[in-house]
This record gives C-alpha cells, structure tokens and sequence, in this order.
C-alpha cells in the first residue's frame, strides 16, 4: 500500500533519498524545515567553537606562557589543522559514510573534545588560583598538562573540521537543484549559512571574549561546550526529515581510473577533431551527464574506444574494464577538479588575510586604549563589527546589489555577477583592508606610549579594517562555496567545500611562514623586528602593507585564471530525462 502511495507523491529529481532509503518525496522531505534546523546547528557549533579559538592566542600568551609570535604562529597552525581536518571529512563523506553519519560523528568528537579542554583548564592549568589575566601569567606547566592541553584542542580541530565541509553540502542537499524553486533556494541557502556562521560566533566574540579576557576561562569553555551539545541534540532531532545522497563508489577511484586510462593509451594515434568516445549508457540515478569540451585533451584517451578494449569486453562477456575505458562524463569530471585548482589556488593568499584577524588584528587591538572610562573592551571582541559587516552584506547583496548587477548586465540579461566575479570583488576589498591596517598601525605608533606596550590611539580605529573582512568575505567566501558547489562534480560534492576550508588552512600555514621569515629577516642586533613582543618597538605597518602588495600581485593572478576558466556543461539528470520519456 506505501508502494502505491508512493508512486502518486512528487519525488525530487536529483536522486536524494530519504532515511531507508527511498527516493525522498518533495513535500514530506528536505526544503527549509530540514535548512534551518541545519542553519540553528552550525551557529551553535560556531559560537562553541569561535568561543575557543577566538581568545586562543590571549590563552596561550597568558596560560601557556607564549610569547605573541610564538603565540601567533601556534594559533595560525592550530587553524591550518582545523581545515586540514576537512579534507578528511570529505573524503570519509563522499566515499563511505555520506553526509548526515560523518556530520554527527565527527560532532560527537568535537563535543569530547570541548569536554576535555574545559575540564583540564579548571583542574589543571590555571595555575595558580586566580592567574590567566593579562596582570597575572600562569606558571610554567609540567609536560603531561601541556599535552592534555594541545590533546584535547586538536580533538576540537579534529570534530569541528570533519564535520564543517559537509554541514554545508549536507544543507544544499535540502534543495532539489533541479527545481526552479527549490534551485533557487538552494542558492540562498549558502548565504544563510555563511550569516549563521558570523552570527554564531558573535555571541562568543563578546559575552565569552569578555569572561575569558578577564581571566574566566572555563566560564566560557563550559559555555562552549553547552552550545555544541545543543547543537548536537538539535541536529538529531531533523533525521527524519532529512535528504540524502548515498555514497555508491569513491569518488577518488573514478578520478584514478581516468588517469591510469589515459596513461596506458598515451602511446596511441590520435585525432582530436573525429574521435569515438565512449558515452557510458549506464547512469546513476540523480547523476548529470557532462558534455564534452576542448581541454585538457590528454585525458580523453581515457574515453577513446580501441579494438584492446573490445576484444577484453568480449572476453570477460560483461562490461568494459573501467581501468581502460571511461565514459566521456567521468573524464569531465576530472576536468572539472583540474579546472579548479588554480582558481582554489588563488583564494589561499586571501586566506592569509582573513586570519591576521584572529591573530595580528587582535595583538594590534590589544596594544591600542580599550578603555571606556571603567570599561576594558577584549581586544578580540572587535571581530564583532566583520560579524556585523557580514550580515549587513549578506542582507544588502542579495536584496540590493544583486538585482542591480542583474539590470545593468547587457550581454544576459536578469543575471547578476557571477561566483567569479564576486571572488575577484573580495580580493579587492582585502586589499583595501590591510592598507587600512597599515594606516591605522601607523598612527598607532605616533600616539604610542613609550613606558608601556600600548597606545593613546582608540582601539575603534580598526573598526573600518574589520568591516571591510567582513565585506571582502561576503563576496570571496560565499561565491566560492556556491561556486565550488556547482562545479563539482556529483561525488565530490563534499570535497568542493572541504577545498574551501583547504584555502583557508594553507592561508593560515602560509601567514606562520611568513611571519617567521619577516622576523628573520626584520630582526637584526639593534632591531627587534617588524612584529616584536613589544609591539611599539616594531613596524607592523610594513607587514600590512607587504600583504596588501602580495594580495594585489594574487589578484591580477586570479584575473588570468578567471578569463581561462570553462563552466561545465550537463545534460538533465537520469532521473529526470528518465521521467520525461515515460510520460
């Protein structure tokens, strides 16, 4: 009776299924029901996880007893670990467990993580009583503490890591892509998603930064680790509703498959205007055939049909040997990743930007006047105006900006800027930004007081520099998450957004090693160098700028990888053309 019930409801025509496994019914499944409580769940892992790491280098300065470099760079791996962590996620998701089982295991392990840390803090590291403020440093820790220490903080990097990248995807596998309406949506989704993540940590960048700033660290772990159980719990609660994508075979054999093919023709006669490729009449469910195009011609002999691979079909009596022949659409697939890697490649000097302010924005505030008569305002809680930056911009780009762009395009009409376009938009803006930390430094620096590491100047004058992150974020980050989405192919839905958090963590390797080799260089007898423990002593100024002058150098990069880049081609997905031809 379910069976024939069934067979009367609207299905999507992506392929998505429901929890047993049954393709998923549109009004009974996904959509913005499944959205928002996926929406609610990433700003409450955001807030518990921000509410760790946007304080982390006043732990390490003030618990750990860093020095700011050392502090810095710890704070910048750390990071960089955090988004490695995504690309393991990614491929456990694309290739075995799918989206909705790797999201909740690695949240479990960000939870015992979180868990962990707030228990060694109270009981172990903040030593002694009362010690962990800026007036008080902790006492040196014996090895077993710091290793309980750095233990449970990677297990935190480890669970909100894996289960970051597809979070994202998991939720844009709410939409049927193949819907008008929902396709839309689904396109709105990443925008919401980005201002859930800003809006999450806001919440940990002031109430939890202003207890940790005042020395109540497990205060505001504690609180942390709250928010990422509720979100956890609440997670769980959508499993009946949600939408999915079950894994059938590594996406990661496929691409080799296509290498190892064309390798073993490489030696073949070809001619690239009249070949006969191999078009798999086999489909996956939900699955797009990719039209062919031009580049990247050595990887078609992976689907040139060659009397070997006839008389082996034949031989075995069932289908070609997918270590010799591949379909026309899984050549295009590894295209497709070839394509975006040097557009991937040119986000990452962005990404050394963006965590200046997690880190150098932070020791900048915090050596400026933050007082407000009485009031002490945590230097690291001016990550508040990019939040807010961010969701003004979020809110303004698609109300506004968007339709606007979309009037004024002549060549297609009623389309607004595309992801690329928008990427480029926001390396232009980060170039803005760090001039504008430099200008600000170096005002610093003429007002700074010299018994002291500290400044007359207002910590408000950074205000302009974390608004225009959080302008630049809008239209880099959310454009390369829908743009790596789209681009992707199906299997690698996961992987595409673990490349986004990739950037993000090669930005963050990237901005240690070039702090090291600017101190190298800058220091010298008589000069501490361009980032000292003394920040007055220094010329963070000419480090801003040197990033303004690397990202301008990158963007003209970017400029020629853009022009160069090909969109890819599909045909209607099987499901869909599968429908068609029945009625």
């Amino acid at each position: 009776m379910d069976q024939k019930v069934r067979q009367f409801e609207v299905c999507t025509q992506d392929g998505s299924v429901d929890r047993h496994g049954n393709p998923a019914i549109r009004a009974k499944t996904g959509k913005w029901l499944s959205a928002i409580l996926i929406l609610v769940n990433q700003g409450l892992a955001t807030l518990a996880f921000f509410g760790v790491g946007v304080n982390l280098v006043l732990f390490l300065t003030r618990v750990m007893g860093q020095d700011n470099a050392e502090a810095a760079n710890s704070v910048s791996k750390w990071t960089g670990t955090v988004y490695i962590f995504s690309l393991l996620g990614a491929f456990l998701s694309d290739s075995y467990w799918g989206r909705y089982k790797t999201c909740a295991i690695f949240q479990g392990s960000f939870v015992v993580g979180l868990v962990m840390l707030s228990l060694s803090t109270a009981a172990l590291l903040l030593e002694p009583s009362g010690c962990g403020v800026e007036e008080s440093p902790c006492k040196p820790h014996s090895t077993f503490k710091t290793v309980i220490f750095y233990l449970s903080v990677y297990l935190i990097a480890l669970g909100y890591g894996g289960y970051q990248p597809n979070i994202a995807t998991f939720g844009a596998d709410q939409f049927d892509a193949d819907d008008s309406v929902e396709g839309h949506s689904k396109i709105a989704f990443f925008s919401y998603f980005y201002l859930a993540l800003n809006l999450g940590s806001l919440l940990s960048n002031t109430v939890l930064s202003y207890f940790e700033d005042q020395g109540d660290w497990p205060l505001g772990f504690w609180a942390s680790t709250g928010s990422a159980f509720a979100g956890l719990v609440l997670f769980l609660t959508g499993t009946p509703k949600y939408r999915h994508f079950t894994p059938r075979e590594s996406p990661w054999s496929r691409f080799c498959q296509v290498l190892v093919a064309a390798t073993r023709k490489a030696k073949i006669d070809v001619n690239y205007e009249d070949m006969n490729l191999y078009d798999s009449e086999t489909q996956r469910t939900g699955d797009k055939k990719i039209l062919h195009t031009s580049g990247f011609r050595f990887l078609d002999r992976a689907a040139i049909v060659t009397p070997d691979d006839d008389a082996e079909k034949v031989e075995s009596g069932s289908t070609y040997n997918p270590w010799r022949l591949c379909s026309v659409t899984q050549v295009e697939e590894v295209k497709c990743v070839f394509r975006l890697i040097p557009i991937w490649l040119c986000t990452i000097l962005y990404s050394v930007v963006f965590t200046q302010m997690a880190s150098l924005f932070v020791e900048q505030g915090a050596a400026m006047k933050t007082n407000i008569k009485d009031f002490k305002i945590p230097a690291s809680s001016m990550s508040s105006f990019d939040i807010l930056s961010v969701a003004f911009f979020v809110f303004a780009y698609r109300r506004f900006l968007d339709p606007l762009f979309a009037r004024l395009n002549k060549t297609e009409p009623n389309k607004g800027l595309t992801e690329l376009q928008r990427m480029g938009i926001g390396l232009v803006i980060a170039i803005m930004a760090m001039i504008s930390a430099g200008i600000v430094e170096i005002y610093r620096l003429k007002h700074k007081e010299t018994a002291s590491n500290s400044s007359s100047l207002s910590i408000f004058w950074q205000v302009p520099q974390y608004m225009m992150i959080g302008a630049s974020e809008v239209f880099m980050y959310v454009g390369q998450l829908e743009f790596f989405n789209s681009q992707a192919p199906t299997g690698l839905k996961s992987f595409a957004s673990a490349l986004c958090m990739a950037s993000i963590s090669l930005g963050n390797y990237v901005s240690s090693l070039l702090v090291s080799i600017v101190l190298s260089i800058s220091t010298s007898d008589d000069f501490p160098g361009w980032i000292p423990g003394n920040l007055n002593k220094g010329h963070l100024d000419r480090f801003y700028f040197l990033l303004a002058g690397l990202t301008a150098a990158d963007f003209v990069v970017y400029l020629v990888c853009a022009k160069w880049y090909k969109y890819i081609k599909s045909e209607a997905s099987f499901s869909e053309s599968t429908s068609e031809e029945e009625v």
